[in-house]
């Protein structure tokens, strides 16, 4: 029996001791066997090893078995030409692009939400890729401990960890300010694992043609006085963008202003009355389709700012300057560049940019 067979057998044994409601902490055993990773790689140029947010993803040949857990990562995996090596997806917040609807066509989505380990392990994925730590932590899919006892590589990008403190709960603090310099560290990582680097060469140059293309005509000196507010989702206690996250980036680049630049965390909780007093130029709304929370659509975040006492007399609500955004377009991701475009379309739109 081949190496990688023997990690697959394996994994087909963890899923079935796993299976139903039997706890995961009985679920070991087997830690000496040798695996497929274990054994070294015959594969030209392997084994690689990247960094994964405080941790190393090695990977013994280029992944035939990959699964996805965050949207995120999976349209990197799915704009790198990888759906022939993708078993499973999970974590969707957003319709998948459209340019990649019939690559996406291709993998089975295992969940909208956080697919059970089970389900994942039922896939006998040889690499495994998500956009945050929490899926691959507690509350998520599962402890990224349960995939290396069964030397499973876990790749999280490293938009989640890289100047960025998640020890104090929520979503997190930006201790650094985030670049796209680092989601393209995320294509090139991807595309170096599953060794079609020309590819992701590629990916990132074509998406800082479409940064400079959006921005071109922009003039910072006179944007800057633009205020805009980050709305993600909720209108209890609505998660609005700090300084320095993927709106950060969509905001220097246009030269506007965050009126939420004074935080450092990533999603902050904001009461209406501080958003009323900050009074933003334009809202950029998170037009989410998942239901997880209050007010994820477009429309009815609209419909909460036109009627609410505190939100109705705000300078973008009476002007109606909204620009939507895909929530995908609100973490960094790639689709962090049609943040960029439609914004700048936006402040185009509503005469902000001369």
């Amino acid at each position: 029996m081949s190496s990688t067979a023997r990690t697959r057998t394996r994994i087909r044994k963890f899923a079935l001791c796993c299976a139903g409601a039997l706890a995961l902490t009985a679920c070991g055993g087997g830690a000496s066997e040798q695996t497929g990773q274990e054994a070294g790689a015959k594969a030209k140029g392997y084994p690689v090893t990247v960094a994964s947010c405080g941790k190393k993803a090695e990977v013994a040949a280029p992944p035939q078995r990959a699964v996805s857990l965050d949207q995120g990562s999976t349209e990197i995996l799915l704009s790198l030409g990888l759906a022939d090596r993708m078993v499973g997806t999970g974590t969707w917040t957003d319709p998948v692009l459209k340019n990649l609807e019939k690559e996406n066509a291709k993998v089975e989505r295992l969940a909208d939400r956080y697919p059970s380990l089970e389900k994942v392990l039922s896939k006998e994925p040889d690499f495994v890729s998500a956009s945050f730590l929490y899926t691959v932590g507690k509350g998520g899919v599962a402890d990224r401990a349960k995939f290396d006892e069964l030397n499973v590589p876990v790749y999280v990008s490293p938009s989640d960890c890289a100047g960025k403190d998640n020890d104090g709960g929520g979503d997190g603090k930006r201790v650094k300010t985030l670049t796209m310099d680092t989601v393209y560290g995320e294509v090139r990582d991807l595309a170096k694992v599953f060794h079609v680097e020309k590819r992701g060469e590629k990916l990132v140059a074509d998406l800082k043609a479409r940064v400079t293309k959006a921005t071109k005509d922009i003039d910072a000196s006179t944007a800057s006085g633009t205020k805009l507010m980050y709305w993600f989702a909720n209108s209890d206690a609505p998660y609005m963008a700090g300084c320095c996250g993927a709106p950060g980036i969509i905001t220097r680049e246009l030269g506007a202003k965050n009126v939420f630049d004074d935080t450092r965390e990533e999603w902050p909780q904001i009461n209406w009355e501080t958003v009323a007093d900050r009074d933003p130029d334009v809202l950029v709304i998170g037009d989410l389709t998942r239901k997880s929370q209050s007010a994820e659509s477009a429309a009815a975040k609209i419909k909460f700012l036109e009627t609410n006492p505190a939100t109705k007399n705000l300078t973008a609500v009476k002007k109606k300057r909204y620009v939507l955004l895909s929530g995908q377009a609100m973490n960094p991701t790639i689709r962090t560049v049609d943040g960029v475009e439609q914004v700048a379309a936006g402040l185009r739109k509503f005469g902000l940019t001369k």
